[in-house]
């Protein structure tokens, strides 16, 4: 029996000040329908939370009774590495997933923050799509089919464990992206992808009144590097910064080994004739370990920060990041990100105690600067201070009427979602 409202100490499940009432852990797909089964008939709300490592993405709930964990949701339920798919459970982290996968020179390029912690289900949920996105797809691309929990206590499957299985609507896809506010991902099937031969990264210092040359150059290949990136102040891991704290342009290279080797050539060439002096190349396990490291400064906690992501141009990431710095104001420090491969702008605004009550105004200053921006991480305070997402979507009527047709009674994270849905 779930009480409705009922305190309790502070544990799993907190959400800045907002507590649960009750933690559930479910172990398949019908105790986790169960327990959105009696949450709705106790009239609670309950929040699904897979590693947390996306939860400051959403905003905070205007109702908040259970907590459902799917940690323990965690089996493989099929995997044909002939076939190139595998279906596993939503509460699987990806860093177990990849071991799995890597045993079979498969992988899932879904480049997300704190692999080790981050969830199937809940990067999924979280609308995830990282800076591989513009080689390999998006990773509902990936998707081919799910088992979900609704908020009635029925469980919901759609496609199924073969890559072209769908004659009508995709529902799977659904649920990517929409914060666990019309159902509980429980299991997911993906296709996979043969992991490549070789992989290089490359770490280029520069200095900053050379980042337009520097940029133009490293833009400008025969062969495009699986990910570019520009990093700037903190987002610059200690161990692969220099001490002079310069901007870095980081660029990821994968595929057969001549093809990355040519690829480097030409690029570290590129950077040289831009001013360039020194690239540092990592390879194999050392980059990816490296690259997952820059990955999971997106989301790297920080007293009085928020973080934000900005859609946009890849031509234009790095005038808008530049723009955004120009906007900051007095008792505020921004880091940013521009990914010049998918156009992402990531800024992280970093505010003094004083300069607290005026937060709102410099994240609207910045909204103003780079488009729409989304937070994806930030301190407790930033939750409270201002909207997730900040502009209201032109299809809000359509979302409101999927959000009734699934959940009825608001059972899932209410208020979590766009405009308080």
């Amino acid at each position: 029996m779930i009480a409705k409202g009922a305190r309790a100490r502070r544990g799993p499940g907190a959400l800045g000040a907002h507590e649960p009432a009750q933690v559930v852990e479910p172990v398949d797909a019908a105790e986790t329908a169960a327990a959105l089964a009696a949450a709705a008939a106790a009239g609670a709300a309950v929040v699904v939370h897979g590693g947390g490592t996306l939860q400051a993405a959403a905003n905070l709930p205007a109702r908040y009774d259970v907590a459902l964990l799917t940690r323990r949701l965690d089996a493989v339920h099929a995997y044909d590495p002939r076939d190139l798919t595998i279906g596993v459970g939503a509460g699987t982290t990806l860093e177990v997933l990849a071991r799995r996968l890597a045993e079979h020179r498969q992988f899932v390029p879904f480049d997300a923050p704190l692999a080790a912690r981050a969830t199937l289900g809940g990067t999924l949920a979280a609308g995830w799509a990282g800076p591989r996105r513009a080689r390999y797809g998006r990773p509902r691309d990936l998707v081919i089919g799910t088992t979900v929990a609704l908020a009635d206590g029925t469980c919901a499957s759609s496609g199924g464990m073969v890559v072209k299985n769908v004659t009508g609507y995709d529902l799977g896809k659904l649920y990517v992206g929409s914060h666990g506010t019309l159902g509980a991902l429980v299991r997911v099937n993906l296709k996979l992808l043969p992991a490549p031969a070789a992989r290089r990264l490359a770490l280029a210092p520069f200095e900053p009144e050379t980042r337009e040359r520097v940029v133009a150059h490293a833009r400008e290949r025969e062969i495009e590097p699986a990910a570019l990136l520009v990093l700037d102040g903190g987002f610059v891991p200690r161990h692969l910064a220099d001490r002079d704290g310069r901007p870095l342009v980081v660029a990821l290279f994968e595929g057969s080994e001549v093809l990355v080797d040519r690829a480097l050539r030409e690029y570290r060439s590129a950077l040289g004739a831009a001013g360039v002096a020194e690239t540092r190349i990592l390879d194999d396990r050392v980059a990816g370990d490296a690259f997952q490291t820059i990955l999971d400064g997106y989301v790297g906690a920080r007293e009085r920060s928020a973080t934000f992501l900005a859609r946009g141009l890849p031509s234009e990431a790095s005038a808008r990041a530049e723009r955004a710095r120009g906007v900051v104001p007095d008792g505020y420090a921004l880091e940013t990100i521009a990914d010049l491969a998918t156009g992402d702008v990531v800024v992280r605004l970093s505010w003094r105690a004083a300069a607290e009550a005026a937060f709102p105004a410099a994240v609207g200053g910045l909204r103003a600067a780079l488009g729409r921006a989304h937070r994806i991480a930030g301190d407790p305070r930033a939750w409270e201070l201002v909207d997730a997402w900040g502009e209201t979507p032109s299809a809000l009527a359509t979302m409101r009427g999927i959000k009734q047709r699934f959940d009825p009674a608001g059972t899932l994270a209410p208020g979590r979602f766009l405009s308080g849905l």
